[in-house]
């Protein structure tokens, strides 16, 4: 069995401490424990810049449950985005996303879910003593621990000597590590309302700005890193170095390394969801559409590579169990950490092949979580319930180096995103062409859409559903019921109707009102702020709105 190695710089929050660390539970080995002395050299820096980038951004303080940021991060976001469900209280995720209220329209009298508000709830704690309960905590951790290892790297990679083609080095490691800041920002921005800018090494600031703020910053940091890709010429010196950042066991499947040209195609595609993520769908402008059938339509390719991780069974990053949401979702929900919800399997469309591949009738009835959390529905993990004569993707697979996850864009959310910008500006055929375009990528065995006759609304109905199926557990679902206004209290036009719930009774109900009543954008978490207060003028710490 390979054993892979990473160096491991620590780094906690937004203010920089680094200390080295060798995490045992990872199986990492590792017979030299990694400084930054070490990253005197360009063997060091190298393996600084692929092992902190990892493991400071995506497996540090992300081990409460799961093994991975994929786990409890993105399990989050499927939570709020009613993609999945938990009876368990563990970093209170069968809490989190407890709806404000259920209206029945069959006589059956409506139940306040959460008499108080999702944010009283999750405000409880937010405090340096219920850190390990705090949903708040987790993101602002990992990615200004991400962030702060690009931030060492950019001031390693202009004084460390390079061999050979020193330039195309410099600028492949400042595009990496200027792409993992663009992606941390991008990150918090589109979460938190407000956050840090810190873009240097040793040293915070007390200065929080706004989300926008934060944004900006991604859209600055992932500007640099096209231009450092687009200087380069020595390709061969490129994917060389690029192959030695990227942990060997995710340069497979799409996980390859990116051409200098691919990777800027995925930073235009990480742009759009920027600005798409971090603007309701109503307030869009028709210049607001334009940029993003520009960025989309100069974003990812069905051939290209990207950013993925993958789970290992040894001396790997993420376990091969539980190193992601899908993961911790697959298998007999009596189980599992999550269970599949009936919101989720109504927006598949008959025969969609993907739902045979992955699904099957398995009730459980939650007793424990919120009144809409039971359901009828298994997610099958491949390694336990194959179906190999279904061809679609898979979403779950235990067996150890099969799971793949995306970390950032993919071919399919920039395939979406065009067609949804398409749509909104009246080129519908356009954009339904895309939505086929996916399902076809993806195996799906549906009837095409385009040139049907389908009116916009149809066609941005056909979008939606795509969009939660074809990103299911790509750590923007969240995003999207927001833009879309869906996660808002009903008297602010927010809420979804035509809902299927399955109450705790065993009684199914086809058309349910959920209003969620759900926090856009989370307050700063106390150990950020009790440590770091915010000096004066700085923006608000805690969301106003709620």
């Amino acid at each position: 069995m390979k054993k892979y190695k990473f160096k491991i710089v620590t780094v906690m929050l937004a203010g920089i401490i680094l200390s080295s660390s060798c995490k045992k539970e990872l199986n990492i080995e590792n017979p030299n424990s990694p400084t930054l002395a070490q990253a005197s050299t360009e063997t060091g820096l190298v393996s600084l810049a692929a092992g902190s980038i990892y493991v400071n951004g995506f497996v540090n303080g992300n081990t409460w449950l799961g093994t991975s940021f994929f786990s409890l991060e993105y399990g989050y976001d499927e939570l709020l985005a009613d993609d999945v469900a938990s009876p368990d209280a563990n970093q209170n995720v069968n809490v989190v996303n407890l709806p404000a209220s259920v209206i029945f329209t069959d006589g059956t009298p409506t139940v306040n879910v959460n008499p108080t508000s999702q944010a009283a709830n999750l405000r409880v704690n937010n405090t340096r003593a219920t850190k390990s309960q705090n949903m708040f905590y987790y993101e602002w951790n990992s990615m200004y621990q991400l962030n702060n290892a690009a931030n060492q790297i950019l001031a390693l990679a202009g004084t460390v000597p390079l061999s050979g083609d020193a330039a195309t080095k410099r600028a492949t490691l400042k595009a990496w590590a200027y792409w993992w800041k663009g992606y941390a920002y991008a990150r918090i921005g589109s979460i938190y309302y407000s956050g840090i800018i810190n873009n240097a090494v040793g040293v915070t600031n007390p200065n929080y700005v706004l989300s926008a703020a934060i944004i900006a910053e991604s859209n600055n940091n992932l500007a640099a890193a096209s231009a450092q890709l687009s200087s380069i010429s020595n390709t061969a010196t490129y994917t060389t170095l690029m192959a030695q950042l990227l942990p060997s066991f995710v340069q497979t499947g799409h996980g390859g390394v990116p051409t200098p040209a691919a990777f800027i195609r995925n930073i235009n595609t990480l742009e759009a969801r920027n600005l798409l993520a971090n603007t309701r769908t109503s307030a869009l402008t028709a210049a607001n559409w334009q940029t993003i059938i520009t960025l989309a339509t100069a974003g990812i390719q069905a051939s290209d590579n990207v950013f993925t991780m993958r789970t290992t069974n040894l001396n790997g990053l993420i376990g091969a169990t539980s190193g992601s949401v899908a993961l911790n979702t697959s298998g007999p929900p009596q189980n599992s950490t999550f269970q599949i919800q009936e919101r989720l399997v109504q927006d598949f469309k008959s025969g969609d092949q993907r739902f045979a591949k992955n699904f099957t009738a398995d009730t459980t009835i939650n007793q424990v979580g919120g009144y809409t959390f039971s359901s009828r529905w298994e997610l099958l993990n491949a390694a336990l319930t194959p179906r190999p004569a279904i061809n679609s993707i898979q979403y779950a697979d235990n067996t150890p180096g099969n799971q793949e996850i995306y970390i950032a864009g993919s071919y399919e959310e920039n395939a979406l995103t065009l067609a949804e910008a398409y749509i909104n500006t009246g080129q519908v055929e356009q954009g339904l062409a895309l939505i086929d375009a996916v399902r076809v990528y993806q195996q799906a065995g549906l009837a095409t859409v385009a040139g049907t006759g389908l009116t916009t609304a149809q066609a941005l109905e056909e979008l939606r559903k795509e969009r939660r199926i074809a990103l299911l557990f790509r750590g923007t679902a969240f995003y999207d019921a927001r833009r879309w206004g869906v996660i808002y209290d009903i008297s602010k036009g927010g809420g979804r109707t035509g809902c299927v719930v399955l109450t705790p009774d065993g009684v199914l109900h086809q058309n349910v009102t959920i209003n969620y009543n759900f926090m856009d954008y989370w307050d700063v978490p106390a150990d950020e702020f009790v440590l770091n207060p915010p000096a004066s003028g700085s923006a608000p710490i805690k969301n106003p709105n709620y």
